[in-house]
């Protein structure tokens, strides 16, 4: 397979769509990571469900207030005018329909929108958690996740065969190959890796891809942790 885009690579694609001043909430795990790749000029609000609004950058080892940590468990900081709330407040922020953007991982994502990022198997994330009031509360709903699972099979689906977290939510996807708006129920390509071509991501991916118009190179900077 042609070389994909890293993690950090996609988690900086996806950032650069995010609008200055947008409330936003990042899934946890992987999609943590794109709020270290905010373009300059340009300074996103995040949430967290647990209950704090405009918080920073991870603090240094041994810096850590564990009193200070987002939903994930991770250690953050806070920036000037951050504001502490109860967990139920947090999530009628949500459901209130206050937040931009959500920007989740995924197991699967179909073509009509519909998105499973949890699972009952043994080893699977063991609960939807807040993700199922956040793709039905935010009023963009993003993915980002690799094309593919690790043994090759499509994560991009004509139907999802897990637990769904949200019926036709999703509106875009970031993927390690291609960025994909999900239109009608289709999915609709907007960029890919320059290297490979439309037959060869066609084959990696579940479903049909519609071509309207141009098909951008996808790309990020190297190096990117």
């Amino acid at each position: 397979m042609t070389e994909k885009l890293s993690n950090a690579q996609i988690a900086w694609r996806a950032a650069q769509d995010i609008q200055d001043d947008s409330y936003v909430n990042l899934g946890i795990g992987f999609p943590e990571m794109v709020a270290k790749f905010q373009p300059p000029g340009r300074q996103a609000i995040f949430h967290t469900e647990n209950g704090i609004l405009n918080f920073g950058e991870s603090p240094a080892a041994g810096e850590e207030d564990w009193d200070l940590i987002n939903a994930g468990k991770k250690a953050v900081t806070l920036k000037p005018g951050a504001a502490f709330f109860h967990h139920a407040d947090s999530f009628a922020m949500v459901r209130g329909g206050h937040l931009d953007v959500a920007i989740l991982g995924a197991y699967e994502v179909a073509e009509n929108g519909d998105l499973a990022n949890w699972s009952t198997g043994p080893k699977g994330v063991p609960a939807v958690g807040g993700a199922m009031d956040l793709v039905h509360g935010a009023k963009r709903v993003a993915v980002i996740t690799d094309h593919v699972t690790k043994d090759g099979r499509p994560k991009l689906v004509k139907r999802c065969s897990l637990p769904l977290t949200g019926v036709g939510c999703v509106t875009r996807v970031y993927t390690s190959l291609a960025v994909i708006d999900i239109e009608n129920g289709r999915f609709v390509l907007r960029e890919k890796l320059a290297g490979m071509s439309l037959e060869q991501l066609q084959a990696l991916t579940g479903a049909e891809l519609l071509v309207q118009g141009e098909i951008r190179d996808l790309s990020a900077p190297e190096n990117l942790q």
